[in-house]
């Protein structure tokens, strides 16, 4: 797919965001002049540029790039409002493993835990997650015109990116309307069980109508994406719909674990460990990418933006770090990592990829960058010290990964802990594969004595920090908001507090509520 977006980026002005609307969302249409639907759907070929526009619209925030003056998304800061972006701001700076010390209105408020139902980010990504449904509702309601097998698996992969969007709503916002035709009518709110019961339908009925496992072009999704989805939701359920659902987490994170997905070890650059790999400016093609299962891609030159690896990379930068070192032209010295994060690691884990000079561990002050570990996970040079394609240094390559292998293991071990039907055995082995590659041998392999729910939650984040999965994964056990873990500023306290409950979903925007008064606002908000 990334070629793909670079082949059809013209295309991504095509006006299916026109009669693509949820009533409640007022957003400015784009450019009525540059495509019609009759020249977009007329066959499969053309079709396939608007597809590009349902993966770009995770990746990208306009129609040219970069930060171009014509947003998808109004009233807030183009390059703020990318997906990706605001995943990290939302699911990362929200808990012990981020924080950020820019003053933009809102930001702090996430690492504080305390937004409102104005913040611009939250809001944002409410927006952005409406829109892609917009978007896939539009495009399937007019690629069924086309017959064509190729046109068929289109139409569910567009169902893939409806429900990964729906997936996102109700773990944030939790009751959100449920759309999935074109309608000028205000929509009403359904239920997250509603919702969830719709995803994993949805999932279940296209699993078979997309392609093999690792079929389909690189950024696009297969049958293996609704197999790892479906696992994710399951893993999930307990705490969106008041049922487990541990068992079907085991069996679809086995379908994963059993296709042609594999773990990357593969160390291309030969410094002991094939982890870092993952995140370098080449893992479309260095052996990572065999353990993507979905990714939002990244081109320097083709798919520009300030959310992604760009902002990754870039804000992680500061102090006295060097950023030509990370490919970049300069840091903008804002995101690092609290204390509760490094002291989960071991001295010979080399996952733990921080920069230490001149900073500091402990954290006084939010907004001083050199207090707190820099994070240095993300690099825009390859595998051979090259940098990324952009040789200004000031967009990135690397592609992130939505959904990989190890988090299927780290799902199939909760839930076989947590009463799933699974093997303790597999387990233990499935999470010492993971270790072997981080500790670049056994030195850190586990028994199952070692193995209980909080060792899985601290291997998750060993595994996953910053990919966008902490918020979830505190909220699951009964971590995020209660007193039983906090983390050095939870609750806008040095040393951390307890907060509310009710900040276990965000709010549904106060602007979206206003304009829709079928919806009813979140508790606490």
């Amino acid at each position: 797919m990334k070629n793909i977006i670079k082949k059809f980026i013209p295309i991504l002005t095509i006006s299916i965001a026109l009669v693509s609307c949820h009533a409640d969302l007022d957003q400015d249409p784009i450019d009525p002049d540059s495509f019609t639907e009759q020249d977009v759907f007329a066959n499969t070929t053309e079709a396939k540029g608007a597809l590009a526009k349902l993966y770009a619209s995770l990746a990208l925030t306009g129609q040219n790039g970069g930060d171009d003056g014509s947003p998808d998304i109004s009233d807030i800061n183009q390059g703020f409002s990318q997906y990706t972006r605001m995943l990290f701001n939302l699911n990362e700076i929200t808990t012990d493993h981020a924080v950020v010390g820019w003053g933009d209105p809102g930001l702090p408020d996430l690492h504080g835990m305390f937004w409102t139902a104005n913040n611009d980010f939250t809001g944002a990504m409410y927006l952005r997650l409406a829109q892609e449904v917009s978007f896939c509702n539009s495009f399937i309601s007019n690629a069924s015109a086309l017959q064509d097998t190729e046109a068929q698996t289109f139409i569910a992969e567009a169902r893939f990116l409806r429900a990964f969007a729906y997936y996102n709503l109700i773990d944030f916002f939790g009751d959100v309307p449920l759309l999935t035709q074109i309608s000028t009518e205000l929509p009403t709110q359904s239920s997250r069980t509603e919702i969830f019961d719709f995803v994993e339908s949805e999932l279940l009925d296209i699993q078979n109508l997309l392609p093999e496992s690792q079929a389909n072009e690189y950024g696009r999704v297969d049958r293996v994406a609704a197999w790892a989805l479906l696992s994710r939701l399951y893993l999930n359920a307990e705490v969106w719909t008041g049922t487990s659902r541990f068992d079907e987490c085991i069996t679809f994170s086995n379908e994963v674990i059993n296709s042609s997905y594999s773990l990357n070890t593969n160390d291309a650059n030969g410094n002991g460990t094939a982890y870092d790999e993952l995140f370098l400016a080449d893992n479309h093609s260095n052996g990572a990418q065999n353990e993507f299962i979905f990714t939002i891609n990244f081109d320097g030159i083709s798919s520009t933006t300030y959310g992604g690896t760009t902002f990754l990379i870039h804000a992680a930068v500061g102090g006295s770090m060097d950023p030509a070192a990370y490919g970049i032209n300069g840091g903008w010295g804002g995101n690092r990592i609290t204390s509760a994060l490094v002291q989960k690691f071991q001295a010979n884990d080399m996952r733990a990829m921080w920069y230490t000079d001149g900073q500091s561990l402990e954290i006084s002050s939010i907004p001083t960058f050199t207090d707190g570990y820099a994070c240095v996970k993300f690099k825009n040079i390859d595998s051979n010290g090259v940098q990324g394609n952009d040789k200004r240094g000031e967009f990135t390559d690397p592609d992130l990964a939505i959904m990989r292998l190890p988090e299927i293991y780290l799902n199939y071990a909760e839930a076989t802990l947590r009463g799933g039907s699974g093997n303790l055995t597999t387990a233990v082995d499935l999470i010492n594969q993971l270790r072997t590659r981080a500790y670049g041998n056994t030195s850190g392999n586990i028994s199952a004595a070692n193995l209980d729910l909080n060792f899985v939650l601290d291997e998750r984040s060993r595994e996953l920090y910053w990919e966008g999965q902490r918020r979830t994964d505190l909220i699951r056990y009964n971590y995020f908001t209660s007193d039983s873990y906090v983390w050095p500023f939870k609750g806008n306290q040095a040393d951390g507090t307890g907060t509310d409950s009710f900040r276990n979903l965000f709010p549904i925007p106060n602007n979206t509520i206003l304009i829709n008064p079928n919806l009813t606002q979140n508790p606490g908000y």
